[in-house]
């Protein structure tokens, strides 16, 4: 069990991708994402998010992040972000806000 004030620090906010680029070094097939964060900015993220989502479609989805974890080196690229998501036997699915809210919004 952790305390209410340990889960205040992860950080776990709603954003924007805006931008997302394959990510052909990874182990996994995965993408390279951008996510708009409102007032923490613009973050880095990798997602293995590939067998049910294409580039096109991710662009402008909003998405929950953890905001609060060590960026992580994969290859040339840093994360700075978890996405977050389910894992399924198809392949992840995107945790998402039922509705658009600001980017940055935390989660309460």
């Amino acid at each position: 069990m952790i305390s209410w004030e340990e889960f205040e620090q992860c950080g776990i906010r709603v954003g924007t991708i805006v931008k997302v680029e394959d990510f052909p070094e990874a182990h996994k097939p995965t993408y390279k994402l951008w996510v708009d964060l409102g007032e923490l900015g613009i973050k880095k993220s990798s997602a293995h998010i590939v067998e049910l989502y294409n580039k096109k479609e991710l662009v402008g989805k909003q998405v929950i992040c953890v905001t609060r974890f060590q960026p992580k080196k994969i290859g040339h690229f840093v994360s700075e972000v978890l996405t977050t998501g389910f894992y399924t036997d198809k392949g992840v699915v995107l945790a998402q806000p039922e509705r658009k809210v600001l980017n940055g919004a935390k989660l309460l």
